[in-house]
């Protein structure tokens, strides 16, 4: 009978060892199965990046996004930062048919998520100055106005990267040089908003409905308010 060497013991258990090993590691087997559920789990838990001019109707907590449109009568810029119960937005919008700028500060909370369509409402609160031009706007008035603006943003997913949205804007401007003027308006519409990549996403969306105003009392007048605007807009966290 022969008696096994320690040198020979050692070779066999580490042939052993590394059959066991490659066995484990290879393809089919429980060991990369279990890799690749991994890697599935964080990829399908990757954050939704589509969205950044209006939708989504909330951004994420701790995500931001900046963007700005062109469009008639109004051309803007704003700052959008998801927190954990509701979003915060601060914005400026130059109406070029009125030279007139508005800053406003503008809060979101979503009140419906059914995982296809979303809903929230908005409030904002700012100041609006205007020349009072009448070169495009013969109705226009000059002043400084405090304006109140709820509102309501409703987001429906058709797919990956499109959201169809829905919009309700009634900004409401009183007098604050003037404490007389007042002007109001009722805006519905909609519009789209499409992920390009790269955290970027492009908005096209209208709205129509009326506007009241009033530069002094026993002069008021109701016409057609409208809006339409081309947005882009980036994630930057």
């Amino acid at each position: 009978m022969t008696r096994s060497s320690p040198r020979s013991v050692l070779v066999s258990a580490l042939l052993l060892a590394s059959a066991a090993f490659a066995q484990q590691g290879s393809p089919g087997q429980p060991g990369e199965a279990g890799s690749v559920s991994v890697e599935q789990t964080a990829m399908e838990s990757g954050e939704d990046r589509l969205g950044a001019v209006i939708a989504p109707v909330t951004l994420p907590a701790g995500v931001t996004a900046v963007y700005g449109y062109a469009g008639a009568p109004e051309l803007g810029v704003g700052f959008r930062q998801g927190l954990s119960l509701l979003e915060l937005e601060a914005r400026a919008r130059f109406n070029w048919f009125q030279l007139s700028a508005a800053l406003e500060l503008v809060g979101r909370v979503k009140v419906m998520d059914n995982g296809t369509v979303s809903m929230a409402p908005t409030l904002g609160l700012g100041v609006v100055l205007n020349s009072g031009s009448t070169y495009m706007d013969d109705q226009n008035f000059s002043g400084v106005l405090l304006r109140l603006s709820p509102g309501l943003v409703v987001g429906w997913r058709v797919a990956e990267t499109v959201t169809i949205l829905g919009l309700v804007d009634v900004p409401v401007d009183v007098g604050l040089s003037k404490s007389e003027s007042r002007r109001a308006q009722v805006l519905g519409g909609g519009g789209v908003e499409v992920y390009l990549g790269n955290d970027v996403s492009i908005l096209l969306a209208g709205q129509l409905g009326l506007e009241t105003f009033r530069e002094r009392v026993g002069l008021s007048d109701t016409r057609l308010g409208w809006g339409v605007r081309a947005g882009l807009g980036a994630r930057l966290f």
